[in-house]
């Protein structure tokens, strides 16, 4: 049983949450590029070999999937005019 009414009527803040995920993508894109480039100039020895710079790209870019996937369902909340209000928001201050 719900008590209260945030459920219903809370809103998140798109736009921030946009921008959030923009400058997170191009960081963990530009991290597996990164840890691409030492996995390829890395020798096989001892860690940190290439093995373990591959294990980091691919961390990060499953990353940036998850922010690039995030940034399509922002794109869909906002066309559907989801994302909060400017005056709904100027109301409640």
């Amino acid at each position: 049983m719900r008590s209260g009414t945030e459920p219903v009527t809370a809103r998140s803040d798109l736009e921030l949450r946009r921008l959030l995920s923009r400058i997170f993508l191009v960081l963990f894109v530009g991290a597996v590029v990164l840890f691409a480039v030492l996995a390829a100039l890395a020798s096989p020895g001892p860690a940190p070999n290439q093995g373990t710079y591959a294990f980091f790209a691919a961390l990060c870019a499953g990353f940036a999937g998850i922010t690039g996937l995030d940034l399509l369902v922002i794109r869909r909340r906002l066309a559907a005019g989801q994302g909060r209000d400017r005056a709904d928001s100027e109301r409640r201050v």
